[in-house]
């Protein structure tokens, strides 16, 4: 019997995070360029690319950096914080683009779409990793997992907006 009520409660707890999601996204579609990127919060652009290529381009010695500088590297709970909560707003960015490029821009903002999932799972599993113990085994591959998505994500816009609308390009570099 308990086992059903969990399901169902987990079952309950996704949909309603569905639900959250797809509106969050639909108030995010209706904003001005100006307005999305006013919600953008800054982020330490360079240590999340360094744990990134860390992780994207592996070399001979691949214990290069350890836990504490990945954490510190990303900016820690607010930095990873911030990656979640611009997680959306990049792919309202690309969402954006549709305007000058429809055909491109639907499928990068599905593939931001499918790596913000990845990062929002990282978060998710650093949380509970931290909440349950077991962050030390587990955290480096989370964080570095949270910024190589937000990692890709940034790129992936930026080479939209390079092909796309290279008058915005230079204000979107900036805001990133």
């Amino acid at each position: 019997m308990s086992f059903c009520v969990l399901f169902a409660f987990a079952i309950s707890f996704v949909g309603f995070a569905l639900l959250r999601t797809r509106k969050k996204a639909s108030e995010l579609s209706r904003l001005s360029w100006e307005d999305l990127l006013a919600r953008l919060q800054p982020v330490s652009t360079e240590g999340i690319s360094l744990v990134a290529l860390d992780y994207l381009k592996p070399t001979e010695g691949q214990l290069r950096i350890a836990t504490v500088e990945l954490w510190r590297l990303v900016g820690q709970d607010e930095g990873l914080r911030c990656m979640y909560a611009n997680a959306q707003i990049l792919i309202a960015l690309a969402g954006y683009a549709q305007r000058w490029n429809p055909d491109e821009s639907i499928i990068v903002a599905e593939r931001m779409r499918r790596d913000g999932i990845t990062l929002r799972r990282a978060a998710l599993r650093l949380s509970v990793g931290v909440l349950s113990g077991r962050g030390n085994v587990l955290g480096p591959f989370n964080i570095q997992e949270a910024a190589t998505a937000y990692y890709l994500m940034r790129e992936r816009l930026l080479a939209l907006y390079r092909t796309s609308h290279v008058g915005r390009y230079p204000e979107l570099v900036a805001v990133l």
